[in-house]
């Protein structure tokens, strides 16, 4: 395994394969990944190495992994809808199964011709959500590819794109706090209509003269995660962190008073 950056340990969180210890791969994505739905919506192409979900005015599409994974660092490269977008979500998560299901979400709302997307971030611990965080990206991201990683440790998830961390979610189980590192999850991703919220809280539609909408997939990578590696992130990337969620974050669910009015869920105070 090539040599970890001091600056987040990143490289050193690898995934492990429920059924089997896996090394740290990457490569031709249909390898990895099978198209779920879609009615051929989905396409694999350039032998293997690039994924397509299309949507249209009748169907979305999304694909999942062959494997479930428990714990690590995962990478995928993605290019997302490019021109009017609004009213789309492409979705890219981890889950896990049934009604106390874990899960950690990327999701990417779509937006007029150059407007924003809003990157939107949620995780789940035994059937709970609502614990979204929100950011504008500082970068096209229709333009080319850029790299989407979760990184999930038994003490930490850490969302990162481009290498650059935007959200942390640290283990406090300690103070009666749920984490999830005990289900194990495939990952999935989608893309879908949405348009009665994900623009401007509904306001814009999905204008179906430009469909198909469509996002591509590549340069897969799930490494495996080592006992006893730490995950927490240093000071350096603390200060990135923080840079991002100073200039790019638009909604943090722990400062939103009038959404709960009887008080922060307990990780708001637990993490300050």
């Amino acid at each position: 395994m090539a040599p970890c950056f001091s600056s987040i340990s990143l490289c050193m969180l690898v995934l492990v394969q429920v059924r089997s210890l896996m090394v740290a791969s990457a490569g031709r994505i249909d390898q990895d990944f099978d198209i779920a739905w879609g009615n051929g919506r989905g396409k694999m192409l350039d032998n293997g190495e690039l994924l397509t979900l299309s949507l249209d005015d009748t169907s979305g599409s999304g694909f999942q992994s062959k494997n479930e994974y428990l714990l690590g660092k995962i990478d995928m490269q993605i290019k997302l809808v490019p021109g009017n977008s609004a009213g789309t979500v492409t979705a890219y998560y981890l889950s896990s199964q049934g009604s106390t299901h874990d899960e950690i979400d990327y999701e990417f709302l779509g937006n007029l011709t150059g407007e924003p997307y809003t990157l939107h971030t949620n995780v789940y611990t035994q059937g709970k959500g609502e614990r979204e965080q929100q950011f504008h990206l500082w970068f096209d991201p229709t333009a080319d590819f850029h790299t989407y990683s979760i990184l999930w440790s038994p003490q930490t998830i850490v969302f990162s794109v481009d290498g650059t961390p935007v959200r942390e979610f640290k283990n406090m189980e300690s103070n009666g706090i749920p984490f999830p590192r005990k289900q194990a999850m495939r990952l999935y991703s989608s893309i879908w209509n949405a348009d009665q919220w994900a623009t401007r809280g509904g306001l814009i539609k999905t204008d179906w003269n430009q469909a198909p909408f469509t996002a591509s997939y590549r340069n897969f990578k799930v490494d495996p995660w080592q006992s006893g590696h730490g995950a927490l992130l240093d000071s350096a990337s603390q200060g990135k962190m923080k840079w991002v969620q100073k200039n790019y974050m638009i909604y943090n669910y722990c400062t939103d008073s009038k959404r709960f009015p009887q008080g922060f869920p307990p990780e708001c105070s637990a993490a300050a």
